[in-house]
C-alpha cells in the first residue's frame, strides 16, 4: 500500500467516526427525540415556541443577558414543570433567580393559549437541549394550571 493510499483510508475512517459520534447540534435540536409522540407534540412546539417565546427567550433558548432568562440551561425550568405551564398561560412578575441570576422582567401572559398548545410548548423546550422529560399532554397541563401559583 503506497503512502497515499494509507492517508486516504485513514481520512475516510476518520469520517466515518465522526460522522458516527452524536453531535452537540443533535442534542440542542428536534433530531434528538426518538419516540414518536414526543416528536409530534415538539415539532407543533417549536413552531409556537418560535411565534410566542423565541422573540424574548430566543431561538437557542439562551436569554437576552440579565434582561431576559435563558431556558437553556435553566435550574428555575427544571425545578418545577407545573409552574413552567402557569407562567406560559397567566405571565410573571416579580424576581426570579436562574442560574444564580437574578432576574426582575415581567413576562407576559398568554391567556389565547390551549392547554394542548401549551402542552407542545412544553414538550419541545423539555426535550431539547439536552432535556429528555417526555411527552408532556393537553391533561397534565389541565392539572398543572389548577394548581395555584
Amino acid at each position: 500500500m503506497g503512502k497515499n493510499s494509507f492517508w486516504l483510508i485513514f481520512f475516510f475512517a476518520f469520517c466515518i467516526l465522526c460522522a458516527c459520534q452524536p453531535s452537540k447540534k443533535d442534542e440542542n435540536s428536534l433530531a434528538s427525540i426518538k419516540d414518536t409522540k414526543v416528536l409530534q407534540y415538539a415539532i407543533e412546539g417549536k413552531v409556537l415556541y418560535d411565534s410566542y417565546c423565541a422573540n424574548c427567550h430566543q431561538k437557542d433558548g439562551t436569554g437576552l443577558g440579565k434582561l431576559i432568562p435563558p431556558l437553556n440551561p435553566s435550574d428555575y425550568m427544571k425545578e418545577d414543570i407545573g409552574r413552567t405551564a402557569r407562567i406560559i398561560k397567566h405571565g410573571q412578575k416579580g424576581e426570579i433567580v436562574v442560574n444564580g441570576v437574578v432576574y426582575d422582567q415581567v413576562m407576559p401572559s398568554n391567556p389565547r393559549l390551549t392547554n394542548m398548545e401549551i402542552a407542545q410548548i412544553m414538550t419541545y423546550i423539555y426535550n431539547i437541549w439536552g432535556n429528555k422529560e417526555g411527552l408532556i399532554d393537553a391533561n397534565t397541563v389541565g392539572e398543572y394550571l389548577q394548581e395555584s401559583q
